[in-house]
């Protein structure tokens, strides 16, 4: 996605060029940077809530982050799940504003855990890994721009069943973040979230998510038709997915996941059936769309 330069008028006392204006680079999204990221996640195996692998997983994630300059936080908690209990952890970055990097917020999120099967090796490089690689990217995208509000990058834990998508055994990660939120007070400053998940199969075709909020719908979807990404379709898919628990909460969110893809939890989801092609697409999208999306929620 090609996103609007910011003209900055420079003030008269920074040395400017001769037309008087100094122009700000606008953020680039890598697809091939953000493909790499989906390698490594694939290398470390099956990332089910709770293993060792998801620590890895975590570590990678931190690691990445830190290079960039940017700290991450953990947030850790027990689920109850049909198996017993399990240790997950959330990870919350920040990418502050030009109002700092706390008060009210947009959350991109994605979830990084793969679901458990035992029998099969699921190694999840689009359902789980192409999300988180997307993040990652936006990461390094937007390292040194400031929008006016903070960009909280979220990793979920737990957003995959541990048996079977019924009742509670699904989407931990996301619930306790907005219950946490809740308690404390801080569910207000949450303007909108932004939901990636399943994003970087070879034959991208991301639908409407008929339960996601109509304005953010609205907003990322006219982002795609003015660069020309024909990855946004208008046809209606509806899905339950981390971001019911804020929608719940009364807060503004938004789905943008490909469901229609035949090696969704199966054997088949590996590394040759992610694209950076449509990881780039994803990333030009969002990248295109956070201006208006500001615009809309800085307001009071």
């Amino acid at each position: 996605m090609r996103a609007r330069h910011l003209i900055l008028l420079c003030a008269g006392a920074i040395a400017c060029g001769a037309s008087g204006l100094q122009q700000t680079p606008a953020p680039r999204f890598d697809g091939a940077r953000a493909f790499a990221h989906v390698r490594e996640q694939v290398a470390i195996g099956p990332r089910p809530a709770g293993s060792a692998a998801a620590q890895r997983t975590r570590a990678y994630i931190t690691a990445h982050l830190k290079s960039l300059g940017i700290s991450t936080e953990e947030q850790a908690f027990e689920a109850q799940t049909p198996i017993g209990k399990i240790r997950m952890v959330n990870l919350r970055s920040t990418l502050p504003g030009t109002s700092g990097s706390t008060g009210p917020r947009l959350i991109i999120a994605s979830h990084y855990d793969t679901k458990l099967f035992k029998d099969v090796p699921f190694v999840g490089a689009n359902d789980g890994g192409s999300s988180t690689a997307v993040l990652l990217e936006l990461a390094t995208a937007l390292k040194d721009r400031k929008f006016a509000l903070p960009i909280e990058l979220l990793f979920f834990d737990g957003e995959e069943a541990v048996i079977e998508w019924k009742d509670e055994d699904h989407t931990y990660g996301s619930r306790y973040y907005v219950d946490a939120a809740r308690k404390s007070g801080g569910l207000k400053d949450i303007r909108a979230l932004v939901l990636v998940d399943m994003v970087g199969d070879r034959d991208l075709r991301i639908q409407r998510e008929p339960g996601s909020t109509a304005w953010l719908t609205e907003t990322i979807w006219a982002a795609a038709k003015r660069i020309g990404r024909k990855e946004f379709v208008d046809d209606l898919f509806a899905v339950e997915d981390d971001h019911v628990p804020f929608l719940r909460a009364g807060v503004p969110a938004v789905d943008l996941i490909d469901l229609d893809y035949p090696a969704w939890h199966t054997a088949d989801d590996t590394l040759d059936q992610v694209a950076p092609e449509s990881l780039q697409a994803v990333g030009d999208v969002l990248i295109a769309a956070l201006p208006d999306l500001m615009e809309r929620i800085g307001k009071p």
